[in-house]
């Protein structure tokens, strides 16, 4: 059962460039808020073949049908997915870390679900150039996404914010939440 939490944690939108650790504080807050997450690679890929982009219109609607709910936890790189919940989210949490510290996260992370190590390869490429891309998920855009949205937000650019983060959500639910 969910516990009972401020308005702006209902429906909470994390963004931000491959290997920033969105899926990591994502984790965390599903533990925390006691609910599921939305991975949008989940949507976007194929089952089990990342590389491989299902259809684009399918992907934005079932992202629609997963937001009409009454709290979420969603978390994902890309921007044109998050514009179409952004009128949904109570919270945005940008988190916008140096590519170099994203790049080492996912390599220390590895290769995953049928990704080859060219794609691997093509993936630290592109992370590395976040801030020169001109597309739904570059930082510009991203800085766009943060700009738009009127409600709560916050930009973590380190690990030790991420950590502050986490701990002053701790001081606003009810209950212990330090289980670890």
């Amino acid at each position: 059962m969910n516990k009972e939490l401020p308005a702006n944690l209902h429906r909470i939108l994390i963004f931000g460039n491959g290997g920033t650790g969105k899926t990591w504080l994502a984790r965390k807050l599903a533990t925390l808020l006691e609910r599921p997450i939305i991975h949008l690679d989940d949507l976007r890929w194929a089952p089990g073949y990342y590389g491989i982009a299902r259809d684009n219109q399918l992907v934005a609607n079932e992202v629609v049908d997963a937001a009409k709910a009454d709290i979420w936890l969603m978390e994902g790189v890309y921007g044109w997915l998050a514009n179409v919940v952004l009128n949904r989210a109570t919270s945005l949490v940008w988190i916008d870390l140096p590519e170099d510290e994203c790049i080492a996260n996912v390599r220390t992370r590895g290769i995953q679900g049928g990704e080859s190590e060219e794609a691997f390869e093509e993936l630290i490429k592109w992370i590395g150039e976040y801030r020169l891309r001109n597309n739904s998920t570059c930082h510009a855009a991203h800085a766009r996404l943060f700009g738009a949205f009127d409600g709560p937000k916050i930009i973590l650019t380190n690990r030790a914010e991420i950590g502050s983060y986490l701990e002053s959500l701790n001081h606003r639910i009810p209950g212990d939440i330090t289980g670890e």
